[in-house]
């Protein structure tokens, strides 16, 4: 790893935090929310190719409490969604 890389995966990490907690305080924003739960996937997706595909990092525990965390967390965020979605259908028929 080069200072280049370490630096763009620092930043990386600080934009999806940023919108991790953005989603936080408004979680009934359904766009914000999809976002969110894409940075989950992509966090996801790039553990298990460095693991499996590119074979740059070993199953540890160094890689395996990101996967942990993100599979966790898209699995919460997924049951969270079917919750926003029934509220977004309760507030449709409040306006009418």
């Amino acid at each position: 790893v080069n200072g280049l890389q370490a630096r763009t995966f620092g930043v990386w990490t600080l934009l999806s935090s940023v919108i991790r907690c953005l989603c936080a305080i408004d979680i009934r924003n359904r766009t914000l929310y999809h976002i969110t739960l894409f940075t989950f996937f992509l966090a996801l997706a790039h553990f298990l190719s460095e693991v499996f595909v590119y074979r740059t990092a070993a199953l540890t525990i160094g890689v395996m409490a990101p996967l942990m965390v993100a599979s966790f967390s898209i699995l919460g965020m997924l049951i969270g969604l079917q919750y926003l979605e029934v509220e977004a259908l309760s507030q449709k028929k409040k306006k009418n």
